[in-house]
């Protein structure tokens, strides 16, 4: 339609009483028109509306919650050109938000990627781990706080700032650790908080999982070989082990996702999360 014909009285007065009867309108998107003009009147994105339908008909078991999801692998600048980078592309802290969105949460996604956040999460745009770290502490008080991002460990003590000349012959490149993102908000970490920590390994992934979810004082873990066929970095597929607390307070796998794609491992991580709030606010829990 014309945006005319949407910001008629009559049309929103109708769309009014719609509303109050418990209609989901999803709103035309705002572009270029079938009469050359522009506003909004579009038909609105297939990713939208069924972003919206999922919203309607999904579980609803994170509804008023608020969820952070982290994506992308970071960038360390060594120069106005280059940096120390890794092999995320976002694919899996996507299909969290995604997934968190369809259940109702409000979504915050501070990625790294240069993609639109999926319909109905926010999107906060970063490249490197203080970046990240700023952008996910102003949310660190968060119900689930998910870190499916690839942060670097290490980054350019120095980064030149402009760009280092190959005529000069190869640069000295000393790196300092960057700050543990997922440390520091386990140190801090609210009471009935979940927080879910990623873990990329090429060996012995469970032991490495748990050790990290004891370190960091985190609730879950989830853990990939990322030198497995079709799992990890760049794919559409993800295997992974959620790591977390059994029931006789010690920790081991809770879930083990096969090859699927990338959603339904997000959908399993947030049962996870869901079953661990769940622990978290038993009686027992609040009395230990």
């Amino acid at each position: 339609m014309h945006t005319e014909m949407w910001e008629h009285p009559a049309v929103q007065d109708n769309l009014a009483t719609l509303r109050r009867r418990g209609v989901h309108v999803v709103e035309p998107a705002v572009g270029r028109l079938a009469g050359g003009d522009e506003g909004a009147g579009r038909l609105a994105d297939p990713a939208t509306i069924v972003a919206a339908v999922e919203r309607v008909l999904g579980a609803h078991d994170l509804a008023g919650l608020h969820v952070v999801v982290t994506a992308g692998g970071t960038r360390e600048p060594i120069d106005a050109v280059r940096v120390v980078a890794n092999r995320s592309s976002g694919k899996q802290g996507y299909a969290v938000a995604e997934e968190a969105v369809a259940r109702g949460a409000r979504v915050t996604l501070v990625s790294t990627v240069e993609r639109p956040a999926p319909p109905g999460a926010a999107l906060v745009p970063v490249e490197t781990a203080a970046e990240m770290e700023a952008a996910v502490d102003k949310h660190a008080t968060a119900d689930v706080i998910v870190m499916a991002a690839a942060v670097a460990d290490f980054r350019p003590v120095d980064p030149a700032a402009g760009k280092l000349k190959k005529d000069a012959g190869p640069p000295t490149i000393t790196l300092e650790p960057t700050v543990d993102i997922l440390a520091g908000l386990g140190a801090r970490k609210a009471p009935g908080q979940v927080l879910v920590g990623f873990a990329a390994e090429t060996d012995d992934v469970v032991a490495n999982a748990s050790g990290k979810l004891r370190r960091k004082r985190v609730d879950l873990v989830v853990a990939n070989d990322v030198s497995a066929a079709g799992v990890g970095f760049q794919y559409d597929t993800n295997a992974v082990f959620i790591v977390g607390h059994l029931p006789d307070d010690t920790v081991g796998v809770v879930h083990n996702v096969p090859l699927s794609d990338k959603r339904a491992v997000a959908r399993a991580v947030l049962d996870a999360v869901v079953e661990r709030r769940r622990v978290l606010a038993s009686p027992s829990q609040e009395q230990s």
